[in-house]
């Protein structure tokens, strides 16, 4: 009886899906490396999937907060592009030093995040008609502020080591990992720490666990929800950072489907619609497995719309997972 009630409990932990998420990714990478040995394996293939992981990871990572409160954010790939536009308008337009553009391209995505968030606790708009409204919103002022046209960073050659650059490369010769993954686990870092060691991340865990009884025992709600939704906007600036540093660009048509992947990223790593769990580390599992997925697929040559099934395949039976263990 004591064994079956433990093997119940370990089925129920939120541990386990963040364990079968990264048996998953090992079991991926082992049978896509026997299956194509002289590609999949080497180490420009997974340098590109750890620069593939980067930009979604990041989204991800901002859309793991506002999904444990319960919510949902359909914006964060366009708020990333249009953060991407911004950074090349305060950089190439305005002619600012490029760690102000930065600054400010983060700060736009930061400010998107903001208003979606004043919509949802102070406008009492659901999430997700608030944030759709933010996705058709960015993506619009993207292409009016654009004009339709990429704008390229070809005159701050600097920008592009933001992403491409290699400080790991410089120290040890040979390991070329690019600077984007180093900023990738950075951000995870941070975010992590603010999820676990924070009052903003009690309060995130407290809101989608039960958001009425926090607001019975005196805590602001709208004010921390505002905060969620601000943090996530923050790291889709950041996203669009890196994705513009990568392309050495801004392409405003650029963005939409990349909340799926950072939605999918955090479901699969343990995060629960109901709200209430999730971590930082099953995010970035999560991320990478979607990332090695995509690039297996690519190697055996298998059409885009079938790896687009694969990819939602997962997520419906994560989702299912998820729903089994409560």
């Amino acid at each position: 009886m004591e064994k079956v009630t433990l093997r119940k409990s370990l089925i129920r932990s939120d541990a386990m899906q963040r364990v079968l998420a990264f048996g998953g990714l090992i079991i991926l990478f082992v049978a896509f490396s026997i299956a194509r040995p002289a590609y999949f394996p080497t180490f420009d293939n997974v340098t590109g999937i750890l620069l593939a992981t980067a930009v979604n990871g990041v989204l991800a990572l901002g859309v793991t907060f506002v999904i444990i409160t319960a919510g949902i954010d359909l914006s964060v790939g366009t708020v990333m592009t249009f953060s991407a536009v911004m950074t090349a308008v305060f950089i190439i337009f305005w002619k600012l030093p490029v760690p102000l553009g930065v600054l400010g391209g983060v700060a736009a995505g930061a400010l998107c995040g903001l208003v979606n968030g004043v919509m949802i606790a102070k406008m009492k708009v659901p999430p997700f008609v608030a944030t759709l409204g933010m996705l058709y919103a960015t993506k619009g002022l993207s292409l009016v502020i654009s004009s339709l046209r990429p704008i390229y960073f070809n005159d701050a050659p600097v920008f592009r080591t933001i992403s491409m650059g290699s400080v790991l490369g410089a120290i040890i010769p040979g390991f070329d990992i690019p600077n984007a993954v180093l900023i990738l686990f950075g951000a995870a870092f941070v975010a992590s720490l603010i999820l676990t060691r924070t009052v903003l991340g009690r309060y995130t865990f407290a809101l989608g666990s039960n958001e009425e009884a926090t607001r019975l025992s005196g805590v602001n709600v709208d004010r921390w929800k505002i905060a969620v939704y601000t943090l996530c906007g923050t790291f889709a600036g950041l996203a669009g950072v890196l994705m513009a540093s990568r392309l050495n660009s801004a392409q405003p048509a650029l963005g939409s489907g990349y909340e799926l992947d950072a939605i999918a990223a955090a479901v699969i790593g343990g995060t629960s619609l109901s709200g209430g769990e999730g971590t930082i580390v099953g995010t970035i599992i999560g991320a990478f497995v979607i990332s090695t997925l995509a690039n297996g697929l690519r190697i055996l040559s298998v059409p885009q719309e079938w790896q687009t099934v694969v990819t939602g395949t997962i997520l419906i039976l994560a989702v299912y997972l998820d729903r089994r263990r409560r």
